[in-house]
């Protein structure tokens, strides 16, 4: 099946240059050789990919005792708290403030804009804090704090305070890997975990091996979440401080033209694949009470991030396609989705949560109720693997690896293009990825400027050439990426950046002057500086 998959994936690089060339006159240049060859035996087999220098085998199997690869942390008699409970109920907040009055300490979050949000918050608190991301790195002088993604957490340093906010992201099979690395190696003397009560028996479970105290902190919600007994029936009924939550970028510009055309309401619009700026100025509008973007829909994406203002969620469907197959939301999903309805503090502190049709109500009812699963780990069975972990999803490592490997590279550089955060379900993205590769392994230099002609991006006119504006962004992340660990290779990420900012202000004033009911004033534009619309989203 990963073959047949993969065989129905491959593409054709000339004609991703035609495609970039209609939506930006000549603004990238890629090489009209596919590179992405399929391949079988996603799982549990195991490659031996060549470094350049002959082939070296290693005997990877043996997984049992994870925790003491981190010696650092294993130095330590932690203490570990789990601050758990429902969204809006106080729990980061808590940990945050520990965070802040420690001599020293770091902040671990799922998500940029999270990272971004709590270094701004502890340096307007005059507690000096770097910010540390994979795309950027802002450096404080005198600070002995670090905001960052959890890909990036340091294990190599000691801290007074440690925080890791979305916990139960260890039982995500694609990125679990990183949250159980931070979970056992950062070398704190507290450790404050933020997440769902599901994750905690497996948590403490973890923690027996290392002699870590663990202290558990239950939260409740601080304002009532309601859930309503009537479904929203006619868009008629959408009012102000409404989100709408659907899981297809299709939808949501669909439920954007329908609603903005009863000339009532205006709607900002947030999912996965707009860039982290773009998102964060459409969630700062809606929150905004004076602008005219008085609705909001999104996708699954306000699980976890930009803190809204939001008074009712609306369910268009409890069910969601997950990459594989369309399926039903868990109740984890369902849960986290619905928590964002009404926030402490805001205007509308009394949150509501329906759907948009009546027979998905009784499954919206039923999970609000419910207790989440608690957290129970898969593993490969050919491993010798301790029960209480399981192997991180690494398919679209196997896919960029399966690129890379034919290249003259060492085994440290092609596994650092492996790791890289490529798209492999964007073509443009793979695209990018081999380009960026290929050159690096003939020449040991990549510069932007040979595929990408700066001052070409434009306004995209149509939902298509949006998306491949975005996909356009996630090339000059990747670039970014790729320079913060290959700096004298990747020297142009100034010009990347720069791009990068363009693109995301392009696609801001698509979102905002491409509406199907124009606003009646500009407010927040696309130019606006992002420090000032970022001023005011502070996590709970």
């Amino acid at each position: 099946m990963a073959s047949m998959l993969l065989r129905q994936r491959r593409i054709s690089a000339l004609g991703v240059s035609r495609i970039l060339q209609a939506v930006n006159g000549d603004s990238f240049r890629l090489e009209p050789e596919p590179k992405c060859r399929a391949f079988a035996g996603l799982g549990v087999r195991i490659r031996n990919y060549s470094s350049g220098k002959g082939t070296a085998k290693f005997d990877f199997t043996d997984l049992t005792r994870p925790h003491t690869w981190y010696p650092n942390a294993r130095k330590k008699n932690r203490k570990v708290f789990l601050h758990v409970g429902p969204t809006n109920s106080g729990k980061t907040y808590h940990a945050l403030k520990r965070l802040e009055s420690s001599p020293s300490g770091i902040y671990c979050g799922p998500l940029r804009l999270l990272a971004w949000e709590v270094a701004k918050r502890l340096n307007k608190a005059k507690v000096p804090c770097d910010l540390i991301t994979g795309q950027e790195k802002e450096e404080v002088d005198g600070a002995k704090h670090k905001a960052v993604t959890v890909e990036m957490a340091d294990v190599a340093s000691d801290y007074q305070c440690a925080v890791i906010d979305e916990i139960q992201m260890l039982g995500c099979k694609t990125r679990g890997f990183s949250f159980t690395r931070a979970l056992l190696g950062i070398a704190a003397d507290e450790l404050h975990l933020c997440g769902d009560a599901a994750a905690v028996p497996l948590i403490q479970e973890l923690l027996k091996a290392t002699g870590d105290d663990v202290e558990v902190q239950s939260y409740e919600r601080l304002l009532p979440l309601v859930p309503l007994e009537v479904p929203l029936g006619s868009f008629s009924n959408i009012r102000t401080g409404d989100c709408i939550v659907c899981f297809s970028r299709r939808g949501i510009y669909s439920l954007k033209e329908k609603i903005e055309t009863g000339a009532t309401h205006l709607c900002s619009v947030v999912y996965g694949s707009l860039p982290p700026e773009t998102r964060t100025r459409q969630a700062t509008m809606f929150n905004d009470e004076s602008s005219e973007f008085d609705v909001l829909v999104a996708s699954d994406a306000i699980g976890m991030g930009l803190n809204l203002n939001i008074s009712r969620i609306i369910f268009s469907s409890l069910k969601k396609f997950d990459g594989f197959e369309q399926r039903y939301l868990t109740i984890p999903e369902i849960k986290q989705i619905a928590g964002r309805a009404g926030r402490y503090g805001s205007k509308f502190p009394r949150g509501e949560v329906t759907c948009a049709n009546a027979e998905d109500l009784p499954l919206l009812h039923s999970s609000l109720k419910s207790a989440s699963p608690i957290l129970e780990e898969d593993f490969l069975e050919n491993a010798k693997l301790s029960e209480n972990y399981f192997f991180a999803n690494c398919e679209d490592i196997l896919k960029a690896a399966d690129i890379i490997d034919g290249l003259p590279l060492s085994l440290h550089n092609k596994y650092t293009f492996c790791i890289s955060p490529v798209d492999m379900d964007d073509e443009i993205s793979i695209q990018g990825l081999t380009q960026f590769a290929e050159n690096f392994a003939k020449k040991g230099l990549v510069c932007l400027r040979e595929i990408f002609t700066p001052g070409t991006l434009r306004v995209p006119k149509t939902s298509t050439a949006l998306k491949e504006l975005e996909s356009i962004h996630k090339v000059l992340e990747l670039y970014v990426w790729l320079s913060f660990r290959l700096d004298e290779s990747f020297p142009d990420t100034e010009l990347a950046l720069s791009q990068k900012a363009i693109c995301s202000s392009l696609i801001e004033e698509f979102l905002v002057s491409h509406g199907w009911q124009k606003p009646k004033s500009s407010k927040l534009t696309s130019s606006t500086n992002l420090k000032s619309v970022m001023e005011n989203t502070i996590p709970l």
